[in-house]
């Protein structure tokens, strides 16, 4: 069940863009839609709760920020939460530019997802469409305007789940993706959420379910990897290998790889060296030697 208040359209599908219907929607827990197909484009924006969007085998749960791009002819899904149901507004659009304008926008059944932090804004646009509620050109053009400011607001907005396969929470990879990617910078735990578009409870508990360890655990073992690798087959003083792995205070770094290995570093790169390993003053003699003989331009 859900409490909805919504308005429908018989919009002219020769015109550019044109809305088809708006609405909001208090929904109760489990109320869910399809899975079904839609004959316009639809973004719903999530004021509050929580919720899963399922499309394209892809399987989105969503909370307070979000939005979601309903494709049309594309099987779709969603379910409010049972424990905390969702409050959503929507706004279902076609026209001759409709899909020109979705694919600006960065959207498209691949990439359904968008955040944003103007939901207070994105709320009042729909509400205001629907105070012009009429079939009168001035309410039509009103109606125009407003979709535009609409999208306006979704666009630069769209967040991308990759090649994450089903079944496969695609926040948590995109999470694995920036860390690989970024661990050598000083990030925090808040920086990877802000990158992923969640906040950081939400994505303690996506890592807890996906992978039963905390993002702080996983970004802290991918850096003592690192260092690991670096202690092996470098002389690298400590210090430099704590700042390549994003560790700005050596002793931070030493409490932490003492904790994730057992043992110093210093005790680490002794019992791992062996007597074939090559230390990096001997690859700088080789570049010395090569660069003796390079010939000159």
């Amino acid at each position: 069940m859900e409490k909805a208040y919504k308005l429908e359209f018989a919009p002219e599908e020769n015109e550019e863009l044109v809305v088809a219907s708006c609405g909001l929607s208090r929904t109760q827990a489990r109320h869910h839609f399809g899975p079904a197909v839609k004959p316009h484009y639809m973004i719903h924006f999530v004021i509050s709760g929580k919720g899963v969007f399922k499309s394209g085998g892809m399987v989105y749960p969503l909370s307070a920020g979000y939005g979601f791009l309903i494709t049309p002819e594309i099987l779709s899904y969603y379910e409010a939460d049972e424990e905390d149901p969702w409050t959503y507004v929507w706004v279902g659009f076609g026209g001759s530019r409709a899909g020109e304008v979705v694919a600006d926008l960065g959207l498209s059944t691949a990439s359904p997802i968008f955040q944003s932090e103007n939901g207070d804004k994105i709320s009042e646009l729909v509400r205001q469409m629907m105070d012009h509620n009429t079939f009168s050109y001035s309410d039509h053009l009103a109606r125009s305007g407003l979709l535009r400011l609409f999208l306006g607001e979704v666009a630069g907005s769209a967040v991308s789940p990759g090649s994450a396969p089903e079944n496969t929470n695609y926040y948590v990879i995109k999470a694995l993706e920036y860390i690989k990617s970024n661990y050598y910078n000083p990030i925090r735990i808040t920086d990877i959420a802000s990158y992923v578009c969640v906040n950081r409870s939400y994505l303690y508990t996506l890592f807890m379910n996906e992978l039963e360890i905390s993002p702080q655990q996983y970004l802290s073992s991918f850096r003592i990897s690192k260092a690991c690798d670096m202690l092996k087959v470098t002389d690298l003083p400590i210090e430099s290998i704590a700042l390549s792995c994003g560790y700005s205070d050596p002793l931070v770094f030493s409490k932490a790889f003492r904790h994730e290995k057992g043992m110093p570093p210093s005790a680490y790169r002794r019992s791992h060296r062996t007597p074939g390993d090559k230390s990096s003053a001997d690859a700088r003699k080789i570049e010395d030697y090569i660069d003796k003989k390079r010939p000159r331009n």
